[in-house]
């Protein structure tokens, strides 16, 4: 992964592939984003990224003309009024099932639990131990 972080850091535009269940995390300094498919990452947005985890079997490929740039954007903006509609919730524990739900919806369970706690825990605002605790009831 150190050659998608090199292309975040200088400032390279690309998008996940709309068309697999594919995803990347993108672990900033102080919270993280997740770019599904058909998300564009890089340009000015994603140059402070200091990791990226991917989730699924990562595709990614360049925009080819404006108007697919511009629905790449559109996309990742919806991802990210997502993460923000979770997060809103004021019980972090329920921020953590909200997005571990929305997470199983959408890839396998293995998928799912090769996320880092740490991971969840910056998408959804609350400590490690929080993501690794409800993890822990809701496999019981």
């Amino acid at each position: 992964m150190p050659e998608i972080l090199e292309q975040l850091h200088q400032g390279q535009l690309m998008m996940i592939n709309s068309r697999k269940r594919n995803g990347l995390i993108l672990i900033k300094p102080f919270h993280a984003e997740f770019a599904g498919p058909g998300s564009a990452i890089g340009g000015q947005f994603d140059r402070s990224c200091q990791k990226v985890i991917a989730v699924g079997d990562l595709s990614m490929g360049k925009p080819g003309s404006q108007e697919e740039r511009q629905k790449a954007f559109l996309i990742r903006r919806q991802w990210i009024r997502l993460a923000q509609q979770i997060t809103d919730n004021p019980d972090p524990s329920d921020r953590v099932k909200m997005m571990l739900k929305q997470f199983e919806n959408y890839f396998t369970l293995d998928t799912v639990k090769s996320v880092p706690d740490e991971a969840f825990a910056l998408l959804v605002g609350v400590l490690p131990r929080t993501v690794m605790r409800i993890r822990g009831e809701i496999s019981k």
